[in-house]
């Protein structure tokens, strides 16, 4: 199980991983920031860019901010940066 940081930017072109925020993944999302729907959109492309159920993550905190705390079950830290090509 890994818990990550993650800085979410809405309303972007498309769907992509980044890079780095401080310690959070920077990830931007085509959907808005209303209604929760970046919420759910951010865990929809992580479960498919990390080949999981969608179940397997869980926002723990950051349901009304960019910075985003997702815990991750089934996989480590080092899985899930590798899976999203960041270096460790």
């Amino acid at each position: 199980m890994a818990t990550l940081g993650f800085h979410v930017v809405p309303n972007a072109k498309v769907d992509s991983v980044i890079g780095e925020h401080g310690a959070a993944i920077k990830v931007k999302l085509r959907a808005p920031a209303v209604e929760g729907k970046a919420n759910a959109a951010l865990r929809s492309f992580l479960s498919k860019e990390l080949e999981i159920a969608e179940r397997q993550t869980v926002l723990e905190r950051g349901h009304k901010s960019r910075d985003k705390i997702i815990r991750i079950d089934g996989l480590s830290e080092q899985e899930v940066r590798s899976r999203l090509h960041l270096a460790e």
